[in-house]
């Protein structure tokens, strides 16, 4: 039997187990959504306060759409309807309309939508195209962003706990001479290239997926701007080093 002590104790099985309970459908009572649903009377009405009021029992998605309409109190009702159907679609056996209905709102009311939602619920909206998109240039584009913005997440999360702030890079000095995991290379700040090979494709991706191409420049363009992510603290100590090699250089 092996001694080796692994993060999840189950394995796959154990992954997939606990993943597939958040997936519990919601208790619908008989909501439906309509595929030719006119967005403009949406578009033009502004949530009511009142619709954050608990509404259903644990479990239903009458509690669940309230729940959610607390951080959309003020704003359309259209962005509301997109949340909702995000909080669908991220369990098992959604109502047969409401993937439709997603891409669709995309399709015709991404300007409106960015105008919206915040960077959350934009993250929140990409992801969901990973498994409702159309196949291929979408359900792709989806999932590499998926990837992307969820390790994003889990990475500043677990840095906050060293004491720094996000947009404070690292000192030379500090770096721990302990090996790299998964026998993985260490990154080069001299010439490493990793941050644009995963970063570059998404953009040309979305050349491809028209639907989901204004929601995924507008996060990349986001990312770009944000001064507290690994990436603009990369760029932060390729600066560093990359000066103090030139003041070394001319000072031979």
């Amino acid at each position: 039997m092996s001694s080796q002590t692994l993060t999840y104790a189950g394995g796959a099985e154990e992954i997939i187990a606990r993943w597939m309970k958040r997936r519990t459908p919601f208790h619908m009572d008989d909501e439906s959504f309509d595929l030719t649903q006119d967005f403009a009377p949406l578009r033009a009405s502004l949530l009511p306060e009142s619709a954050a009021e608990p509404q259903g029992e644990r479990g239903t998605f009458a509690l669940k759409s309230s729940m959610i309409a607390r951080e959309f109190s003020g704003l359309s009702e259209l962005a509301f309807l997109n949340a909702r159907l995000i909080a669908l679609l991220r369990r098992d056996e959604p109502p047969a309309g409401a993937a439709p209905l997603f891409r669709r709102l995309w399709a015709e009311e991404s300007p409106h939508l960015l105008t919206q939602l915040d960077l959350r619920w934009q993250v929140s909206s990409a992801m969901t195209f990973a498994d409702h998109g159309t196949i291929g240039s979408e359900q792709a584009l989806g999932a590499s962003l998926k990837v992307l913005f969820g390790l994003i997440k889990l990475y500043e999360f677990e840095r906050l706990f060293t004491g720094l702030a996000p947009e404070e890079p690292h000192r030379f000095g500090k770096r721990s001479p302990a090996p790299m995991p998964l026998a993985m290379d260490q990154y080069s700040l001299n010439n490493g290239g990793l941050d644009l090979a995963l970063l570059a494709p998404l953009y040309l991706q979305a050349e491809q997926a028209p639907v989901l191409k204004p929601l995924a420049l507008s996060l990349l363009d986001a990312l770009n701007a944000e001064d507290g992510t690994i990436f603009r603290r990369l760029a932060i100590m390729k600066q560093r080093r990359a000066s103090a090699r030139n003041a070394e250089a001319k000072s031979r």
